[in-house]
């Protein structure tokens, strides 16, 4: 039985987790240094270890991104995924979840689609689609993609932290299994999202809504589209170069035995990582014309800058309470997961609901499923449920996406949970989660 001091600083742990995510942004971070200090100083608690290798990680990849950004060249990618989308619009149900899924998988984090979902609302517009279809999927998937991306801190943290309790994993075989794990469970969610709802001429709220010329010109009045941005070579050029940055590391991953080695041992991936990132935007600035100031200005490098202040304090906040406690921990929950190995993933969707960051889960909550037995077979299976804060629509990629959709279609419901993120979120997830487990048994 948990006393009633642990249960009590447990709650400080997850009232410091929820009034953050109240404020959002840098607050999830920073209040969590609230609960952090009140632990230490308050009940005199050891302090956890700060997760700083992965911290550098997430500095480095998302300076490289947003050097890219600021080159012009993240405007070509998004050039290349709208002229996808406009020349099949009658499948963009599928096409537009899977092209925010790869920006995502490039370029480490799903901020980068917001250019990205009007254009797919224009096109389902224009269409006679419900918009809903392929919005709220587009806005999954753009997250999903993170657990399948080989810069994104999560795929980083879960590699570090397995080798370091004894789960000899790669990237390369991380994305194995992630990758077909989670396209899997996207074209199941665009599957079961084809046909939700009404199509726009039989949909009678929408048809009255077009009876208002106010309302009407609103809604087709403009087109959106990048398709008329002119791309430079240099931009074209700071794409190649962040493509070739990010082979680079799959090879280093792949073929340790390039690695110099020393005295203490192979260099490691987490080093790898940050030089060869910091390398490649250093080049991009030198050879593309990419503009540092534009670079801190931009959506990428903003959000992953508040991603490090998030994952600083969540994970300082809750490593400091599980080390102090894992003894107590491992009585309570052994007899679960050493019979259902797999109910961690419950946990970790759980979290990711109050915390919103998959890197974050993935630092604060899997060193302690190691220390709870758990095979890391089975941890890289259920990797794809640290995605769970679609469950709460309150992450800014859904009220974006809510934002863009000037037909109304895709919605956060009056009561909240009944929105349109709900049910491409859990099927994506659930298959997502049964492929993966049935991968790591074949293979």
């Amino acid at each position: 039985m948990l006393s009633l001091t642990v249960i009590l600083q447990l709650c400080i742990v997850l009232g410091a987790l929820w009034v953050g995510s109240r404020y959002g942004s840098l607050a999830l971070g920073v209040i969590s240094g609230i609960g952090l200090a009140i632990l230490v100083f308050g009940f005199q608690m050891k302090p956890g270890t700060p997760p700083t290798d992965v911290i550098y990680i997430i500095i480095a990849a998302v300076t490289c991104a947003g050097i890219m950004q600021a080159s012009g060249g993240m405007d070509w990618l998004l050039q290349i995924a709208e002229k996808l989308l406009r020349k099949h619009p009658q499948r963009i149900t599928f096409l537009a979840p899977l092209c925010t899924f790869f920006l995502t998988v490039l370029v480490g984090t799903g901020h980068v689609v917001y250019t990205l979902m009007p254009i797919i609302c224009d096109i389902a517009l224009k269409k006679g689609i419900s918009p809903e279809r392929p919005c709220a999927v587009a806005s999954i998937a753009s997250q999903v993609g993170i657990t399948c991306s080989p810069i994104a801190a999560a795929v980083v943290a879960f590699v570090s932290i397995s080798n370091a309790n004894g789960f000899a994993v790669t990237i390369p075989q991380v994305l194995m299994i992630t990758i077909p794990a989670c396209i899997t469970g996207l074209l199941a969610a665009s599957a079961a999202s084809y046909k939700r709802g009404l199509d726009l001429d039989k949909d009678p709220v929408f048809l009255a809504k077009l009876k208002d010329p106010e309302q009407y010109n609103y809604i087709y009045g403009e087109s959106a589209t990048i398709l008329d941005k002119k791309i430079s070579q240099s931009s074209k050029k700071a794409v190649y170069i962040f493509l070739g940055a990010i082979i680079a590391i799959v090879i280093f991953a792949a073929f340790p035995q390039l690695l110099p080695t020393y005295e203490s041992g192979r260099l490691k991936m987490n080093i790898v990582i940050q030089i060869v990132m910091i390398t490649a935007a250093a080049l991009m600035i030198i050879f593309c014309k990419a503009d540092p100031k534009k670079a801190v200005a931009g959506t990428v490098w903003q959000s992953g800058m508040v991603a490090v202040v998030a994952i600083y304090g969540i994970a300082w906040l809750a490593d400091t309470y599980f080390s102090n406690y894992i003894t107590e921990i491992q009585v309570m929950l052994e007899g679960i997961v050493s019979q259902y190995p797999w109910s961690i993933a419950l946990v970790f969707f759980l979290v990711s609901v109050l915390i919103n960051s998959q890197g974050a889960v993935v630092v604060s909550m899997l060193p302690l499923a190691y220390k709870l037995g758990i095979p890391g077979a089975v941890l890289l299976g259920v990797l794809p449920s640290v995605y769970g804060y679609f469950f709460i629509p309150n992450y800014p990629s859904d009220i974006a996406t809510v934002n863009f959709d000037r037909s109304g279609t895709t919605v956060i419901g009056k009561y909240l949970l009944n929105h349109s993120f709900m049910m491409p979120g859990l099927v994506a997830t659930v298959t997502s989660l049964a492929v993966g487990l049935l991968m790591i048994q074949l293979f």
